[in-house]
């Protein structure tokens, strides 16, 4: 006689409610597949005359989607400067980087580790446009950014050198110079217009 047909998961989880049985013929359907739907099924066939059974396996994939993505950087001259991507995918995506279309290898300042990019005393020759990509076998995306190395001369704006008085003859005085600048200034003294030269004191 003619079967009836019923479904199940082998893994013991339940049919997920959303799925619609056709019982007329043997049609499992289930909309909106998620990856909690992923796993093994079964088919059953049974009449008066016997019992069989057909697996299939599903496998949920989904092509990277960005979760974090990168933005433009304006750096100084010997800053630090970090970027991080992060993708969703099935299977999980891998990461690599491009500086200006080429690829980017890690070395010396430049290090790479999956989707973060870290380059230590950024210099003039960094600035540039970076793409970091992430792809699977479903798919490939890519996020970008631009890196703007900027030099800034010395400004004392902020920096406030005080006239000390001295209480008692024989007294230390430190005064702080600290300008904005990049690169990192270097720096003399004077004492009027003479050069002061370090001594004993």
């Amino acid at each position: 006689p003619v079967p009836t047909i019923s479904w199940r998961r082998a893994d013991g989880k339940q049919i997920p409610r959303k799925a619609r049985r056709h019982r007329s013929s043997g049609l499992l359907e289930i909309p909106n597949f998620q990856q909690e739907d992923a796993g093994l099924y079964e088919c059953v066939a049974e009449n008066v005359r016997g019992r069989n059974v057909a697996r299939g396996q599903l496998t949920f994939y989904a092509q990277p989607s960005w979760i974090q993505k990168i933005s433009d950087v304006h750096a100084a001259i010997e800053e630090r400067v970090a970027w991080e991507c992060r993708a969703s995918g099935r299977p999980k995506p891998s990461y690599h980087w491009l500086k200006d279309g080429e690829p980017l290898v890690a070395q010396g300042r430049v290090q790479l580790e999956q989707g973060s990019l870290t380059i230590a005393n950024v210099t003039l020759a960094d600035a540039g446009m970076y793409q970091c990509v992430a792809e699977n076998r479903h798919g490939v995306i890519f996020a970008s950014a631009e890196l703007s190395v900027i030099a800034i001369g010395p400004d004392f704006s902020k920096t406030l050198l005080k006239k000390l008085t001295l209480v008692k003859v024989g007294g230390e005085v430190i005064i702080e110079c600290k300008p904005k600048a990049s690169p990192r200034p270097t720096y003399t003294w004077k004492k009027g217009r003479d050069i002061l030269r370090e001594n004993e004191r």
